[in-house]
């Protein structure tokens, strides 16, 4: 009875302490849902405003419809309407086919059968593509005798479309009812981006529109498409096909044809999506290199060249004639009004090494200051690009080099150290700015680390007013060492929904209790819709993932 009595002790004992430990190494409760309605709770991100009443009505995908109300709108003869009517009708009611019924289809005053849009601005931008300066707002209306959506432009209306099928909610026997609600909306940042990197690794063309998908389900209007870097050249050129040729991974099957480029950037824009393309030099070139002649920098070991290359020549002025070809090309292919430079992490041993570089450093008197040498370089690369009339966005260092640069440059602040100073800094400076160092999603951690992206304060410096206004939103990144189509969609979402929230919704939706509570319907959706949406703790869904 003793011995028996001891073992019971001190497995007590030993439970006890082990409980302790694990609690030391997680010391925060993970957020459980509140308790909710199949309808409360589930809009993501978070409407400005929004009176929601517990009186509701029925969909039946036999007689609901959605309609242009204004007939001097683009609405019958706007692809980009006419197409996200398709595509939210599909949403709402799954696989559900209308179903062939007479005239005589009967709807009963429970019933809600129609949402009206409304495009209010003569100008409507429906052949157009967005931009950073487009009107996103809406409002929408659910009462009877039918829900009305009012947005200025297209774009407000297709945030206004996705917030209307979020209202949409199932019962048990899978009946479709919306509660009577009213919503007046707008984003908080106008940049609201995603940075997808496909030099890493290479991802196919369906992925990426499944994620341009999913964006549009998260109001995010930006895809940052760091397209090429040291490891992979994929786009191939009209001007220098070489480049993909000898390049890419694979000169056929790893590469982004014409074709390829032009049907993800309208399949970006029929979402509201801008696509604005990254080429980063003069460093992150390496695979530039092996379709473009001496536009890398021979390095040396001692005396003689080791065989290697770094960074571009910057000093021959074959490199500026290819720079001014190539980005004429990328002008006229993205139309977006800004491309993205890169500018970062330049490595400048190579430099240091080449006898023809330091010949020139002396000459135009730069010393031993290797920044100068990169300095001289970009200023020449944007003179080039502001032939092509395109606005251009930098990484952090250009600026931080003092480098010249144009009023409407948009710096792109990334290093986590010392974030707060760069901000105030940059802005103090003048420029716009965009900031992702909070958001690098390539970083992974066990547990719910969505909640160090949403508590993240995008003006959380010290500055004037004049300079927050500056601050014009941010992108959550994804950059490719460890992600390709296997594991890039899941790895993404929800986390990215933590940003997209931050960048939308008023500065004051800070709650993570309720966050989660709509994050996790919201993830649910995502899951629906056939995104393969990771969880973000343990729960179920009432429609699982079928991809597989």
């Amino acid at each position: 009875m003793q011995t028996g009595l001891r073992i019971i002790v001190l497995g007590l004992v030993l439970g006890l302490c082990l409980g302790q430990l694990y609690n030391d190494q997680d010391p925060e409760p993970e957020p459980e849902p509140e308790v909710r309605g199949p309808n409360q709770g589930s809009l993501w991100p978070l409407p400005q405003n929004v009176q929601s009443f517990d009186v509701s009505f029925k969909l039946s995908s036999s007689s609901f419809r959605i309609v242009d109300a204004n007939p001097s709108s683009a609405g019958p003869s706007c692809n980009i309407l006419q197409d996200a009517y398709r595509r939210y009708y599909e949403y709402i009611f799954g696989a559900a086919k209308k179903q062939r019924e007479s005239k005589a289809t009967l709807v009963g005053p429970l019933d809600l059968s129609e949402l009206h849009v409304w495009i209010t601005s003569p100008d409507s931008e429906c052949d157009g593509y967005p931009a950073v300066t487009s009107d996103e707002s809406y409002q929408l209306t659910v009462d009877q005798p039918y829900a009305v959506l009012m947005a200025p432009t297209v774009w407000g209306a297709l945030h206004g479309l996705e917030t209307f099928s979020q209202l949409v909610f199932e019962d048990e026997y899978g009946a479709k009812s919306i509660n009577i609600t009213k919503i007046s909306d707008f984003p908080r940042f106008a940049h609201r981006g995603i940075l997808l990197d496909t030099s890493r690794h290479f991802l196919n063309i369906k992925v990426i529109l499944a994620n341009l998908e999913t964006m549009a389900m998260n109001k995010f209007n930006v895809f940052h498409w760091h397209i090429v870097d040291d490891q992979s050249f994929p786009y191939v050129s009209r001007t220098f096909p070489q480049l993909s040729q000898q390049g890419a991974y694979h000169p056929y099957t790893h590469v982004y044809t014409p074709a390829d480029v032009k049907m993800v950037i309208e399949f970006a824009r029929l979402r509201g999506i801008r696509v604005v393309p990254e080429f980063d030099t003069p460093g992150h070139t390496q695979s530039w290199g092996k379709g473009q002649t001496n536009l890398l920098t021979p390095c040396y070991s001692g005396t003689k060249p080791s065989g290697t290359f770094g960074p571009v020549n910057p000093i021959v002025n074959t490199t500026y004639d290819f720079m001014s070809q190539f980005f004429k090309e990328i002008s006229s292919v993205f139309p977006d009004a800004y491309v993205h430079l890169g500018g970062d992490e330049v490595d400048f041993s190579c430099w240091k090494s080449n006898p023809d570089i330091q010949k020139f450093m002396e000459q135009q008197g730069f010393g031993k200051d290797f920044s100068k040498l990169e300095s001289f370089y970009i200023q020449r690369l944007l003179d080039i690009i502001n032939t092509t009339k395109k606005g251009y966005m930098i990484w952090q260092e250009v600026f931080d080099n003092g480098v010249k640069l144009k009023p409407d440059t948009v710096v792109h602040v990334w290093e986590s150290k010392g974030m707060d100073v760069e901000m105030a800094h940059v802005t103090a400076a003048g420029y716009t700015t965009i900031i992702s160092a909070p958001w690098y999603l390539n970083y992974i951690s066990y547990g719910q680390d969505w909640t160090n992206y949403y508590k993240v304060e995008p003006l959380n410096f010290n500055g004037t007013d004049a300079q927050k206004k500056l601050v014009i939103g941010g992108e959550a990144c994804m950059w490719g060492e460890h992600v390709d189509a296997t594991n890039l969609t899941p790895r993404l979402w929800p986390r990215a929904s933590a940003v997209a929230e931050r960048l939308w919704s008023a500065k004051d939706v800070t709650n993570i209790n309720d966050a989660y509570s709509r994050l996790s319907a919201h993830r649910c959706r995502m899951v629906e819709r056939g995104i393969p949406a990771e969880p973000l703790y343990t729960s179920y869904c009432p429609k699982e993932y079928k991809g597989i």
